[in-house]
């Protein structure tokens, strides 16, 4: 069943057989992270002919690719991860949605592609918000939101391709960290490094997170719960995690954190942590910071605690730290003062508990 168009760009196509009422509230109950989807996704394509055509809200199906698509040999690929809230009176809000599209967009020139315009991102977002909106669970959950653009023109020739899909699929979602509000371990990556300078470390495309995999993977071994990278130039100074940005918590109330470059995904999370910061009147510093300082600074109590941000995770404290050569701990070895401040501070503003008079928040319904 076809609705009629609620914009001049997107239409609607209905699931003809979605998932039950009852099934869908039982799987809201455990969602998990990342495993359960909703019934609806966005599908766009963009030719050079053409440009951006054919944008609709359609049933979630598997997607057909030719053998040759680019993106199966060359990565031409992006995304995005954002996340819809359900307020305590009902309101459907997004955090810095807009950021998301600037992003976005920032990632598909860096890799060469189409940008998507801001108000067709912003628009196809809320449509299958919309559309899906039985699906955003209450409490604690949210509704995890994945854009993502790939190459799918049918050739073997190394250039930018002629033609790309734009796809927005939806995912009920919990705690990141299965510990909850419990501080996090993290292996120190001395061999392995995610970007480097000139290369696509400040885009959000796929390849850099399958060039972390083997890390997290030697990080997990290590029984620990995420893997951080150093510079690929140095091996020395702390860059992020495998999907996270990070800060140091000093002793004297100021806050650390690897500056951009190039090389750091510019987290919207990292910026919205800056300014709540700041505003609590603590001194930020986007500076360098080395491997050896954090030990040090942790040996002689400088260092009182410390965190990684992102979307999905929001804010988790980091608690414990290994490496090649030993092992040690955050402040007392737990989730920080300051984190929870901040992550409830944070949080509230996402579920529109607070008053957001930075005008983040973007209502939806």
């Amino acid at each position: 069943m076809t609705a009629t168009s609620t914009s001049p760009e997107i239409t609607i196509e209905f699931h003809e057989s979605p998932v039950s009422d009852a099934d869908r509230i039982k799987a809201l109950e455990t969602p998990g992270f990342g495993k359960i989807f909703t019934d609806h996704m966005v599908l766009a394509r963009w030719t050079a002919d053409k440009g951006w055509h054919d944008a609709k809200v359609t049933p979630r199906r598997p997607l057909e690719l030719d053998p040759a698509s680019a993106v199966l040999h060359y990565a031409q690929e992006i995304f995005e991860g954002m996340k819809a809230y359900k307020a305590d009176d009902g309101r459907i809000l997004l955090f810095r949605p807009e950021e998301n599209a600037r992003r976005f967009a920032q990632s598909a020139a860096r890799m060469a592609m189409p940008a998507v315009p801001e108000e067709l991102f912003l628009k196809a977002v809320e449509e299958l918000v919309r559309v899906d909106k039985n699906w955003i669970p209450s409490g604690d959950a949210s509704l995890y939101l994945r854009p993502f653009m790939f190459a799918n023109e049918a050739f073997l020739g190394v250039r930018p391709a002629q033609e790309y899909i734009f796809c927005i699929i939806a995912s009920p979602v919990g705690a990141y960290f299965k510990g909850g509000a419990k501080a996090v371990s993290l292996w120190v990556e001395t061999t392995y490094t995610r970007a480097a300078a000139g290369g696509t470390g400040a885009a959000k495309c796929g390849g850099n997170y399958a060039a972390s995999l083997v890390a997290q993977a030697e990080a997990a071994k290590k029984d620990c719960d995420q893997v951080v990278f150093l510079d690929a130039a140095e091996h020395r100074w702390v860059e992020e995690l495998g999907g996270m940005n990070v800060f140091f918590v000093m002793n004297d109330g100021s806050v650390v954190t690897p500056p951009l470059g190039g090389t750091i995904l510019p987290g919207i999370t990292r910026a919205s942590v800056i300014v709540l910061a700041k505003e609590k009147g603590l001194r930020v510093d986007e500076r360098p910071y080395s491997f050896e300082e954090w030990q040090a600074d942790a040996a002689s109590g400088k260092l009182v605690e410390a965190f990684a941000c992102g979307t999905a995770a929001v804010l988790a404290g980091i608690g414990l730290v290994r490496h090649a050569a030993g092992e040690f701990k955050v402040g007392d070895g737990q989730t920080g003062k300051l984190t929870t401040e901040l992550r409830q501070q944070l949080v509230s503003l996402q579920k529109g508990v607070t008053n957001d008079e930075r005008g983040w928040t973007r209502r939806v319904l």
